[in-house]
């Protein structure tokens, strides 16, 4: 059975096809050329193991990407720590850390992404969420965060890079 997808930010004019009989979902772009397939085992292992709360995923514009990278915070009191991130998207990343700050608190963070090494980025940014416990042995505790204010061609590599690494890891 395919699907269209229709109201979906950047992913309209796709198309989703279910194959039941080989347990497969595979996408295809606007002109009917086949992007990439997923087995439903690999799906639902991806939702059973996602990097960070899912609660919020309905709320993302962007797709996401598990990602590891230093990044450099300075909350709005000044306070400044180094971390990894453990997932990135064009509208924010998550951060890992042992005492995530508060839902609200306000921050800058700056990184580098792995394909321009030497351009940082900078962006103002928002705790949306935070996870106080290691979860399923998979899930570090941590705090997502929404970008408030970035440079538009910032967000259009991250987005870019997001689609690479996400390419990359559907299996064949």
């Amino acid at each position: 059975m395919r699907f269209p997808i229709l109201s979906t930010q950047y992913h309209q004019g796709k198309t989703l096809e279910i194959d039941c009989d080989r347990e497969t979902v595979a996408l295809y772009d606007h002109g009917g050329h086949h992007i990439g397939t997923l087995t439903w085992a690999w799906v639902i292992d991806r939702i059973l193991s996602a990097q960070d709360g899912d609660e919020y995923a309905h709320a993302r514009a962007y797709p996401r990407a598990p990602l590891a990278i230093k990044v450099h915070c300075v909350t709005s009191e000044g306070k400044e720590f180094e971390s990894l991130t453990g997932g990135i998207g064009g509208g924010g990343l998550f951060i890992e850390s042992g005492s995530p700050l508060q839902p609200g608190s306000e921050l800058t963070v700056e990184f580098t992404l792995p394909d321009h090494p030497s351009e940082k980025i900078a962006a103002q940014g928002r705790v949306v969420w935070r996870r106080t416990k290691t979860e399923r042995l998979l899930l570090f505790p941590g705090m997502g965060i929404q970008f408030t204010d970035i440079a538009p061609e910032a967000r259009e590599r991250i987005v870019h890079l997001v689609e690479s690494l996400n390419r990359s890891r559907i299996p064949n």
